[in-house]
């Protein structure tokens, strides 16, 4: 029996296992933990399916393990992390003394996040058009997006951009825009190479350069800006 064919399966469950990790820093509003673990997740998750492919062992449980993984890592994280960014704004506790008053109310639809996901993470395992694209934004990349922010409001680099995150309201906006990019019937490029020709990636390349271009400039609120970039380049420049 080959070792090789349980690689991929086991690089999903230390994706997995990283997203629960993630869980457990979100209770305890630990924001760069949150990021190199769910940063670790997604780094596990792109490369089970590389892994699966260099092997020759996919299979329908490889498939539906890594949706299950992607969930906790890139669903309920996210969906939990802005809930308690709202629960903050609104000067709450999202955990202690809950009630299904007006404010924890508000506070738990930063979990309409988790539904966005599940619904979008379903729908990918049986369209059989996102064999070589995304229609829709990929939960990783929402993930990245909606952590990134609590690394800004948390942070001092950027006060003025915090201050204005830092608002129920705008939280609430970000959670259901971000439900809506997740399902909505946009194409958008992957990231992956099948080979490394500029006429047929220039896309990838330019999302490569603005990533190494603008992180070293702009730190983690490099982060939105490089996604909503992602989406604007894929809408504008379809195949």
């Amino acid at each position: 029996m080959k070792l090789t064919k349980y690689i991929p399966n086991l690089l999903t469950l230390l994706n997995l296992s990283s997203g629960l990790v993630a869980l457990i820093f979100v209770f305890k509003q630990d924001w760069p933990m949150v990021g190199i673990f769910v940063l670790s997740g997604i780094f596990f998750d792109f490369f089970d399916g590389l892994a699966a492919r260099a092997f020759k062992v996919s299979s329908p449980l490889g498939l539906q393990l890594d949706s299950l993984a992607d969930m906790v890592t890139s669903g309920v994280v996210p969906a939990f992390t802005l809930s308690f960014l709202i629960a903050r704004a609104l000067g709450i506790s999202f955990i202690k003394n809950f009630s299904f008053d007006a404010n924890h109310l508000l506070a738990l639809s930063g979990l309409v996040v988790a539904l966005g996901s599940a619904y979008r993470l379903a729908k990918f395992n049986i369209d059989e058009r996102q064999t070589t694209s995304f229609i829709g934004l990929p939960t990783p990349a929402n993930a990245l997006f909606i952590v990134s922010l609590a690394l800004i409001i948390s942070g001092k680099d950027y006060p003025a951009i915090s201050q204005m995150l830092n608002n129920p309201y705008v939280l609430i906006v970000t959670g259901l825009l971000s439900a809506y990019l997740l399902n909505a019937e946009i194409p958008l490029f992957s990231l992956k190479f099948k080979d490394f020709s500029l006429a047929k990636n220039w896309k990838k390349y330019v999302i490569i350069a603005l990533t190494v271009i603008l992180l070293p400039i702009f730190k983690i609120a490099a982060v939105p800006l490089i996604i909503i970039l992602y989406i604007l380049i894929s809408v504008l420049f379809r195949d």
